[in-house]
């Protein structure tokens, strides 16, 4: 399978795409939580996003707003509106996995050398607002990876091009004290079948494994890879039987009791465990949400 001279150094995690119908709704919740949500911002495929952001890494809750502009899928073109829009007909909540990239061109390059993926890169620019209301421009190469037993999950690398016009650490403050995107979850009937394929997308990180279960180590955070039984355990909830699919993900807070407690006043259900507390997918818009103590 993948050859490791190719690329052997470890993607940390950049930002989670997680669809909703209503991005305004979605948007509100967030903030309920405890979250800094910024202002929507439009994509020329036919999405809208709003984004939560964190030290490097960051949520994008996404919708589809114009559905004329959406582009199909062709051989070596990966259309992002539309798998968006597929995810969202199966229904809402965490779609795809994206990791950082310096050169989205070598990791696209990369990717067909391994076997994981034949798709050209892609670039796009789009303008974003300051605090202060000013104007700047953002602009990414994406480059895409495939699993063919995970269909439902899609998996990027995305390379900032105008970092310092993208990463605001006054949209870092959260209420709830979040500090770090920390997991990104998924849950398959079977593991050991993933760990080829995501440890070339991940750019071979250590390997951590539990019974039947995998951690990918990455450089910031992680990739937990459950069985049912493990993801019933953890995070109190009996998973579709479906090959693969995206769970959820975690946080980290410096106080558990606080998040808590938010919760409990904000009517949000939500479990306390020792680790973790969790907001169930039916009560987050079908994605879970975990905060982990920092």
């Amino acid at each position: 399978m993948p050859d490791t001279a190719i690329t052997s150094t470890p993607r940390g995690l950049d930002h989670l795409v997680i669809g909703v119908r209503d991005l305004d709704a979605a948007g509100a919740f967030y903030e309920k939580l405890g979250f800094t949500v910024g202002a929507r911002n439009r994509h020329p495929w036919g999405t809208e996003n709003r984004i939560v952001q964190f030290p490097g890494s960051f949520l994008e809750l996404i919708t589809i707003a114009d559905v004329a502009a959406i582009t199909p899928p062709t051989p070596r073109v990966f259309s992002f509106g539309s798998f968006v829009r597929e995810a969202l007909e199966r229904g809402e909540g965490l779609s795809m996995l994206v990791l950082e990239s310096t050169d989205a061109k070598a990791d696209a390059a990369a990717f067909q050398a391994a076997g994981i993926g034949d798709f050209e890169p892609f670039f796009f620019e789009r303008k974003a607002r300051r605090p202060d209301g000013s104007e700047v421009r953002v602009a990414f190469s994406l480059a895409f990876a495939a699993d063919p037993l995970a269909p439902e999950c899609g998996f990027f690398v995305c390379q900032q091009h105008e970092p310092q016009n993208f990463w605001n650490p006054a949209f870092q403050q959260h209420a709830n004290g979040a500090s770090a995107l920390t997991s990104a979850i998924i849950v398959t009937d079977d593991p050991s079948a993933h760990r080829e394929f995501l440890s070339a997308y991940a750019g071979f990180p250590e390997v951590l494994e539990g019974n039947a279960d995998l951690v990918l180590d990455l450089p910031r955070g992680r990739i937990d890879v459950l069985d049912f039984e493990a993801a019933e355990a953890i995070y109190h909830v009996a998973p579709d039987p479906t090959p693969a699919r995206f769970l959820g993900f975690c946080v980290a807070v410096p106080d558990l009791d606080a998040v808590a407690s938010r919760l409990e006043a904000a009517g949000v259900a939500h479990a306390r465990g020792d680790e973790r507390v969790v907001v169930p997918a039916e009560a987050a818009l079908g994605c879970i949400i975990a905060f982990e103590q920092a």
